[in-house]
């Protein structure tokens, strides 16, 4: 049998590497809108791409979402979650632009 301890200091261990990367990428994105070094388009990318990065650390350190086959259904889940949102918010905004279209 495995010690319970040796478990949980895994888990703080793996919370804390997560806290660490999750404070590194948003002080990244901060100092890249804080002194900005590239064009809008350049940091509007670099800030997408470091918020893209800090949701793959969320659900490995955090939600302990990983590729195995344990957690798939899970993955899953949060795929089809993220497509009906997706959906959601697409059709609100086609709505939105034609009523603005139709109000010009």
């Amino acid at each position: 049998m495995s010690d319970p301890n040796q478990h949980r200091r895994a888990d703080i261990r793996s919370y804390l590497i997560g806290y660490g990367c999750a404070l590194i990428l948003t002080v990244a994105a901060f100092a890249a809108v804080r002194w900005p070094s590239f064009g809008a388009a350049t940091t509007l990318g670099i800030v997408l791409a470091l918020g893209l990065v800090q949701m793959i650390v969320h659900f490995r350190f955090f939600l302990h979402i990983t590729l195995a086959r344990s957690a798939r259904d899970d993955l899953r889940l949060i795929l089809f979650s993220t497509l009906i949102i997706v959906l959601m918010v697409s059709g609100t905004l086609v709505i939105l632009m034609n009523l603005r279209a139709r109000m010009m």
